[in-house]
C-alpha cells in the first residue's frame, strides 16, 4: 500500500458545459483570465512565464479559440484543485465564476445518511446521524426546530443526546457546509416514549467502565397498522457486551427464524396480526421489549381493484402487470422464490499494520479497521480488530480466529498493510518483517483459507487490501494445503495483480481507496459477489485512481450467501456457546476503579476499548477536601510490555491523547474535566496490567506541592487474556491459549457478569 497525496476535486472532472461557461466568463480584459493568472502565481506550482500568457492571448486570433479555455487547460494540466480556482476567483471578485463554481461544488456534497426519526425512552442514548460524501473541510451543524445546538456543531456527522428527557423532543435537522455553499438534510422526529421495566431506563457512563457488560434496549418495536401484501417490518435494537442476540414472539410463540433485530415479512396476511415481542439476550443478561401489535387493515391489492381502475392497459399488458416483481411474492409461484441462507455465527478477524519498522509507514489502516468493525457489527458479526501485529502475534491471532469458526459459521478475514502477490499466493507482511522480507516472515493467505475449510464454515470472505506486486527477493514456492471444493469462497482484491493499493490523505485519520467505497455497500442485503461488483463499479468511477488501482474479485460462491443473512442456532448449542464465551473472554474490560486517597480525594478510573489491543484509560477527580485548592490525578509507572506514547499520556481530549477515533462516540459529560491515557499493543502483555495513579496537590494558602501515590492491578485488559506473544503448537491444543488459570478465571467471571445481571434486575438500572 501506497502513499497518495489529498483526493481533491479536479478541474479535470468538470462537465463540458461548466468548462465551457467559465472559459466564456475569464475571456474579458477587466475581470478574466489575465487577473486569474496573477493570483494563481502566487504558488509556484502555477506561476506562468510571459512565454505561456502571450500563446493564451494568441488563441483570440483563431475563430474558436478562447483564451481562458487555453489557461484553463493549463491548470488542468498543472492538477489544479476545484477548490484553489474557487479561492483565487474570490481574491479578483469575479462574483459570476464564483457563483458558478460555488454551485458545482455544492452538487458533490451528497448526503448518503439521511437523520432518522427515533422514539426512545427516557433515560436512553439518541444518536441522529448524518453521514455525506463530497470535498474535504465539511463542517456540520445542528439545529432543534430554529436554535443552533452550538455544543453538537463541527466535523462530526452525529448529534448525541446521552440522557433522553422532555426537554430533547422535538425536530432536528443538519446543515452541512463547504466555505459559503451548504446543504441541509431531512428533518428528523425524536419523541419521548415509556421505557421497557425491563430495560435499564438510566444513560450509562458512556464508552467507559458500567457500559462493557450491561445490555439495553435503545430502540423498540412500534405498533402498526398494514394491508394485506405489504411488507412488515418491526425494528428491536440493543446496546449489549458480549453482543446482543434476538429472538422475536408472535402470540409469545418463538419465530424460530427471525434472530435479527429485524423483524421483516415481505407479505403479510390476516396471519400476522397480534402481538409481537422480542426478547434480547447475551451471555449474561436477558430483557424483553415492549409489545407491538400489528393491525391489518383494507387489503391493497384485490382482484376487483385491478378491473375498477382504467390505467389504458390493454388485457395482455394487465396480465403482465399482475405477474410483475411488484406483486407480493405469496401471489407468484413458490418454486420462484429465493431460497434464505442462514448463518450458525458470523466472525470477522480485522487487522491493521501501520508502524512497520523496516517499512514505509501507513495512515489509513488504523481509520479502515475501525470503520470496517463498526460496520459488521451492525450485522451481528464477533469482530475481532487488532493493530499492529508482529509476525508471531499475526500467527496466533489468526490461530484463535479459527477456533471461533465451525460448521456453518460465516468467516471474515479482512488485513490492511503492506502485502505482496508471488506466484498466486498473497502474503500479508508483519510490522517486524525485514527489509528483504520473503513468505518466510510473512503470513500466507491461502494456508488460512485451507485451515478455514477444515472447520466447514458456511461462507469465507477475504478482504485484502494490500499491494499484490511480485516480490523479487522471494523465489520460494509456497504449496498451501489442497482447497476442498465448497463453493463458499470470495476473495476481494484492493487491487488487481501486480498493483499497488493507495491511501487517500484528507485529514488525521481517513480510509484508503477500498474501504471509502466498501463502506458504502457492505451492508446491503445483497449476495456478496453482487456487493463487491457494486464497490468495483463505484471504485473505477475515481478519476485520481484510474489506471492504476481497480478493484478484484475472484468467487466460486454458488448461492446467494450475503454478509447480511441472519444467524439461526439451536438455543442449546454447545459449539455457539463456547464461541460466544471465547469471544467475550478477550473482550472484557476492567471494572470502573474508585481510589481514595490519605488526603480526602477520591479518583475515578473509567476504561473504553478503541480496538482489541487498545485500551483508553480515562482519569477524574470526584471529590476532594475544601482545604485542597487544586489537585490532578495522572498515570504513571507503566509495564514495558505495553506501548505508551508517554508524550500523550494524560491529556486534556482523546484526540491531544492520539485517540482519533473514539471521538466520534459517546463521551462523558463535559462539566467533569479529566486525562485521557491511550495504552497500545495489549497483545504484548505478560503479566497483569499495573500502574500507578499519582495524585499532586496544593492546600489552600500553600505554595508547596504534595503528591501521593498509590498502584493499581487491573488484570489482563481486552485481547491481553490471549497471550498473542506465545508461539502456538498446533490449532487443536491452542485451546482459549489463556494462563494457566483461565478456566477458573472464566467461571469467576462467568458468575460475576451473572451477578452484575442480577443486581442490575433488582435495581432496574
Amino acid at each position: 500500500m501506497e502513499k497518495m497525496e489529498e483526493c481533491k476535486l479536479s478541474l479535470a472532472n468538470l462537465d463540458k458545459e461548466v468548462l465551457d461557461r467559465l472559459s466564456t466568463m475569464l475571456d474579458n480584459s477587466t475581470c478574466g483570465w489575465r487577473q486569474l493568472a496573477q493570483v494563481v502565481s502566487e504558488d509556484p506550482k502555477f506561476r506562468c512565464s510571459e512565454k505561456i500568457v502571450t500563446n493564451c492571448s494568441l488563441q483570440v486570433l483563431s475563430a474558436t479559440g478562447s483564451p481562458g479555455r487555453s489557461f484553463l487547460a493549463l491548470l488542468v494540466d498543472r492538477s489544479c484543485s476545484l477548490l484553489f480556482l474557487l479561492q483565487c476567483l474570490k481574491k479578483i471578485d469575479h462574483q459570476e465564476a464564483v457563483q458558478l463554481l460555488s454551485a458545482t461544488v455544492t452538487e458533490q456534497i451528497r448526503i448518503t445518511v439521511q437523520p432518522s426519526s427515533q422514539r426512545a425512552p427516557l433515560g436512553s442514548r439518541v444518536v441522529l446521524t448524518c453521514r455525506v460524501s463530497g470535498p474535504p473541510g465539511l463542517s456540520y451543524q445542528w439545529f432543534k426546530g430554529k436554535e443552533e445546538i452550538l455544543e453538537a456543531s463541527g466535523r462530526t456527522p452525529e448529534l448525541v443526546v446521552c440522557a433522553m428527557g422532555p426537554e430533547h423532543q422535538g425536530s432536528y435537522i443538519c446543515r452541512v457546509n463547504h466555505g459559503d455553499t451548504c446543504v441541509f438534510s431531512q428533518w428528523a422526529q425524536v419523541r419521548l416514549v415509556r421505557s421497557s421495566p425491563s430495560s435499564s431506563p438510566g444513560c450509562s457512563s458512556g464508552m467507559f467502565s458500567g457500559s462493557s457488560s450491561g445490555l439495553r434496549i435503545i430502540y423498540q418495536p412500534q405498533s402498526q397498522t398494514v394491508s394485506e401484501g405489504d411488507m412488515l417490518l418491526l425494528e428491536c435494537t440493543a446496546v449489549a457486551n458480549p453482543p446482543a442476540q434476538y429472538q422475536w414472539y408472535h402470540n409469545s410463540t418463538p419465530m424460530p427464524q427471525n434472530k435479527m433485530r429485524l423483524l421483516k415479512i415481505p407479505c403479510v396476511t390476516t396471519a400476522h396480526r397480534g402481538q409481537y415481542r422480542c426478547k434480547v439476550f447475551n451471555l449474561f443478561h436477558e430483557v424483553w421489549s415492549e409489545p407491538a401489535t400489528v393491525s391489518i387493515g383494507p387489503t391493497s391489492i384485490t382482484d376487483s381493484s385491478w378491473e375498477a381502475v382504467d390505467r389504458g392497459l390493454d388485457p395482455e399488458e394487465v396480465d403482465s402487470a399482475i405477474t410483475s416483481e411488484e406483486v407480493c411474492p405469496q401471489m407468484t409461484n413458490p418454486q420462484t422464490l429465493s431460497k434464505q441462507f442462514y448463518a450458525t455465527d458470523k466472525v470477522a478477524l480485522l487487522i491493521g499494520n501501520l508502524n512497520y519498522r523496516y517499512r514505509t509507514q501507513l495512515c489509513a489502516p488504523m481509520a479502515d479497521v475501525h470503520e470496517l468493525s463498526n460496520l459488521l457489527r451492525q450485522m451481528d458479526f464477533k469482530v475481532v480488530s487488532l493493530l499492529d501485529l508482529n509476525w508471531q502475534e499475526m500467527h496466533s491471532a489468526v490461530t484463535e480466529f479459527l477456533l471461533l469458526l465451525g460448521k456453518g459459521v460465516y468467516g471474515l478475514l479482512y488485513f490492511a498493510g503492506h502485502g505482496y502477490e508471488n506466484y498466486g499466493n498473497s502474503f500479508m507482511v508483519p510490522i517486524d518483517a525485514p527489509a528483504s522480507y520473503t513468505s518466510e516472515h510473512c503470513i500466507c493467505v491461502q494456508n488460512i483459507l485451507t485451515r478455514m475449510q477444515e472447520k466447514e464454515t458456511g461462507l469465507n470472505v477475504f478482504l485484502l487490501d494490500m499491494c499484490r506486486k511480485r516480490n523479487p527477493n522471494d523465489e520460494v514456492v509456497v504449496q498451501p494445503g489442497l482447497l476442498k471444493v465448497t463453493a463458499n469462497i470470495v476473495f476481494g482484491y484492493a487491487t488487481c495483480v501486480d498493483a499497488e493499493a493507495y491511501e487517500m490523505r484528507e485529514e488525521d485519520v481517513s480510509n484508503g481507496i477500498f474501504i471509502s467505497f466498501l463502506k458504502r455497500h457492505i451492508c446491503q442485503d445483497e449476495k456478496v459477489t453482487v456487493m463487491l461488483d457494486r464497490v468495483a463499479e463505484d471504485m473505477g468511477r475515481l478519476e485520481i485512481t484510474r489506471g492504476r488501482q481497480a478493484l478484484e474479485l475472484r468467487s466460486n460462491l454458488s448461492e446467494r450467501r450475503s454478509l447480511t443473512d441472519l444467524i439461526q442456532t439451536s438455543d442449546c448449542s454447545a459449539a455457539s456457546s463456547a464461541r460466544n464465551l471465547q469471544w467475550a473472554v478477550a473482550h472484557v474490560l476492567p471494572k470502573s476503579h474508585f481510589i481514595h486517597f490519605e488526603c480526602g480525594v477520591k479518583v475515578q478510573l473509567g476504561f473504553a476499548a478503541e480496538f482489541s489491543n487498545i485500551m483508553v484509560i480515562y482519569t477524574r477527580i470526584l471529590d476532594k477536601p475544601k482545604e485542597i485548592a487544586s489537585c490532578s490525578a495522572q498515570l504513571t509507572d507503566f509495564p514495558e510490555d505495553v506501548d505508551i506514547d508517554l508524550k500523550k499520556s494524560n491529556q486534556a481530549t482523546l484526540v491531544e491523547a492520539g485517540s482519533l477515533l473514539l471521538i466520534k462516540e459517546q463521551l462523558p459529560s463535559p462539566e467533569l474535566p479529566g486525562l485521557y491515557t491511550r495504552i497500545c499493543s495489549l497483545q504484548r502483555l505478560k503479566k497483569e496490567l499495573t500502574f500507578a495513579v499519582c495524585l499532586r496537590y496544593i492546600y489552600v494558602n500553600l505554595e508547596e506541592e504534595v503528591e501521593e501515590k498509590q498502584a493499581v492491578t487491573v488484570g489482563k485488559p481486552l485481547v491481553s487474556k490471549l497471550n498473542l506473544h506465545q508461539p502456538r503448537t498446533s490449532s487443536a491444543s491452542s485451546s482459549l491459549s489463556l494462563d494457566s488459570c483461565t478456566l477458573s478465571e472464566v467461571s469467576s467471571l462467568s458468575e460475576e457478569f451473572a451477578s452484575l445481571a442480577s443486581n442490575a434486575k433488582s435495581h432496574n438500572c
